[in-house]
C-alpha cells in the first residue's frame, strides 16, 4: 500500500512550509491540504509543484479549504452560492489534475433538514461532475456531525450511485461517529479510494499511527481482500505529537508494519 503523509497533520504551519517537510523527509505521497483561498492561485500552485519537483513526492489527493463551509455553500437551498461552491471545487479538480493526484476530499453537508437523503446525492453528483471535468474524482469523506459520518446514509449513497460515488476512510472520524473503521469497509467497503491513518486508545481517539491499539494489518487486509489498490495518508492534529520528528518517525514505524505481511509471503 502506498503510504504518505498529509500536510494537514503540521497546521497552522504554511501550506507550502508543510509541503516542504514532507518532501525534505524523502516521504514518497502527500495529500495537500489547502488552508486559504488565495492558495488556489496559479503561482502559488506551480510554487507547490516545483517544491515536490525537487524530491519527486507524489501529490495523491487535495484537501479543500472549504471544509467549514461546504454545508452552507454546496448543500443550502440557495443556488448562487451552489454555482460559486461548484466553480471553486472545479479549480480543485484542476489542481488536482496539475498535479496529477487522482482525488478530491469533500467533507459535505450537515444534517440541517434542508436536503433530503435522495437529494443529498443529487448534490454530490453534481459536484463530482465539476471535479471530473479534470479528470478526478470526488470523494465523500466520513467526518463526524456530517451526514456522511454515517453509516446509513453511506449506504444510501451506494445504492443511488454505484460506482460514481467513493469515499475516503478517516480512523478517527469512525471512533468519533461511534463506529469502529471495520464496520464502514462491511458497509461500503468497495467503495473505499483512499484512507486517511491515525491511531487511537482508551484514552484519545487521536495518536499518531503505532502510538494506540489499532490494528492497521487488519484492516490494510480487509481492504486488499476486496481489491482495495488506493493509498494511505496519515493525518493526525497537533495534540496528537511534541515535534514534527514525531511524526516521520510514525510514517517510517507503520510503513515497516505494513510491509510485514508482504515480506512474509514472499
Amino acid at each position: 500500500m502506498k503510504l504518505g503523509i498529509s500536510t494537514s497533520c503540521f497546521y497552522p504551519l504554511l501550506t507550502e512550509k508543510a509541503l516542504a517537510e514532507v518532501c525534505a523527509h524523502g516521504v514518497p505521497y502527500t495529500e495537500i491540504f489547502f488552508n486559504a483561498t488565495c492558495e488556489l492561485a496559479p503561482s502559488f500552485v506551480a510554487q507547490l509543484s516545483s517544491i515536490c519537483g525537487t524530491s519527486g513526492t507524489k501529490v495523491l489527493s487535495v484537501h479543500p479549504t472549504m471544509s467549514l463551509a461546504e454545508s452552507f455553500m454546496l448543500f443550502s437551498a440557495y443556488d448562487r452560492r451552489l454555482q460559486e461552491g461548484l466553480d471553486s471545487f472545479r479549480r480543485y479538480g484542476e489542481i488536482a489534475a496539475e498535479f496529477g493526484a487522482k482525488y478530491v476530499i469533500l467533507h459535505g453537508g450537515k444534517p440541517n433538514q434542508v436536503l433530503n437523503d435522495q437529494e443529498y446525492c443529487e448534490r454530490f453528483w453534481q459536484i463530482a461532475e465539476a471535479v471530473e471535468e479534470s479528470g478526478a474524482m470526488l470523494l465523500q469523506e466520513n467526518v463526524r456531525n456530517f451526514r456522511a459520518g454515517s453509516l446509513a446514509l453511506q449506504k444510501y449513497m451506494v445504492e443511488q450511485l454505484g460506482d460514481r460515488v467513493g469515499f475516503c476512510l478517516d480512523v478517527k472520524q469512525s471512533v468519533r461517529n461511534g463506529y469502529s473503521p471495520f464496520d464502514m469497509v462491511a458497509a461500503v467497503g468497495r467503495n473505499i479510494r483512499h484512507l486517511h491513518f491515525s491511531d487511537h486508545d482508551a484514552e484519545k481517539d487521536c495518536l499518531l499511527p503505532t502510538k494506540g491499539k489499532f490494528d492497521f494489518l487488519r484492516l490494510t487486509k480487509e481492504l486488499r481482500d476486496i481489491g482495495y489498490t488506493g493509498a494511505a495518508m496519515i493525518e493526525v492534529y497537533q495534540d496528537a505529537y511534541r515535534t514534527y520528528e514525531d511524526i516521520f518517525d510514525a510514517y517510517q514505524a507503520l510503513d515497516s508494519l505494513l510491509k510485514k505481511p508482504v515480506e512474509n509471503n514472499c
